[in-house]
């Protein structure tokens, strides 16, 4: 397949999957409601904490934190959906690589979680009067789908590892706090034990989520935003590479043993 075929297959299939989402009561439901609660959380604990300075970076926080659960819950139930309409089958036997398959998922699920970040913004502005002063506008912009980017990758690779659970949920439930503390989205990973360093360096969305909170919080310079977000573009690739191996491997073994739908 030719790298324009790709490139069109992603985009049409992203904005397949965004309406197909966009449609759904329970899609919409989930990702209306839970981050207004994240952003309401957020926000009364750093006001009891008498830190109104970052009620702002609460707000974003929590909208990364929305945007996380759509990604995490998404890839999840994509498989999952696929198994349940009986056409996982179908589309590993397809001539298109399961991965350029579930790379639009994971990307819609991840565009649909953008509306999380704007969501917590305003939400914070209008009823809380969260000052909406961004250190650095335009690369907060730049920053914020650069970090939708990276989670996509690395929701493609949990997909692929959902392919061969019978419930992809059981696996997506207690993933989701660990992730987004780890990563630093609400709270600074400098507060977990030391022993965690390692594995939150390890992940794209740490430095999707530090590129995002350094445009906007004050005092941070243009290169402290530049420079998480190229290393939250290189941690996506790799993710995505390793994402492309798991699924060969996944879909040799459902040829050889057919037993996708069993697995």
């Amino acid at each position: 397949m030719t790298p324009a075929r790709a490139l069109r297959l992603i985009v049409v299939g992203v904005r397949t999957h965004v309406s197909y989402m966009s449609r759904s009561p329970i899609e919409i439901t989930f990702a209306v409601l839970v981050p207004l609660v994240y952003a309401t959380l957020a926000v009364y604990l750093f006001r009891a904490a008498d830190d109104p300075e970052h009620l702002l970076t609460a707000a974003v926080g929590a909208g990364l934190m929305g945007i996380w659960s759509s990604v995490l819950f998404g890839s999840g139930g994509a498989v999952q959906n696929q198994r349940w309409l009986g056409t996982l089958e179908t589309l590993v036997a397809s001539p298109t690589p399961l991965s350029l398959v579930l790379l639009p998922i994971t990307l819609a699920t991840a565009v649909i979680g953008t509306y999380a970040m704007g969501a917590t913004v305003i939400w914070g502005a209008v009823l809380f009067d969260v000052p909406l002063d961004f250190a650095h506008p335009l690369l907060f912009l730049i920053a914020v789908p650069v970090c939708v980017l990276s989670l996509g990758m690395m929701g493609l690779l949990l997909a692929a590892t959902f392919v061969l659970l019978r419930n992809a949920n059981a696996l997506a439930n207690p993933l989701d706090a660990p992730v987004w503390l780890l990563s630093g989205m609400l709270v600074p990973v400098t507060v977990l034990p030391e022993w965690t360093r390692p594995v939150s360096w390890a992940l794209p969305t740490t430095w999707g989520s530090r590129a995002v909170h350094a445009a906007t919080s004050g005092g941070a310079g243009a290169a402290e935003v530049l420079v998480p977000m190229a290393v939250a573009l290189a941690l996506g690739v790799v993710y995505a590479v390793v994402a492309v191996l798991v699924l060969w491997r996944v879909e040799q073994r459902a040829r050889a043993a057919a037993t996708l739908s069993l697995a």
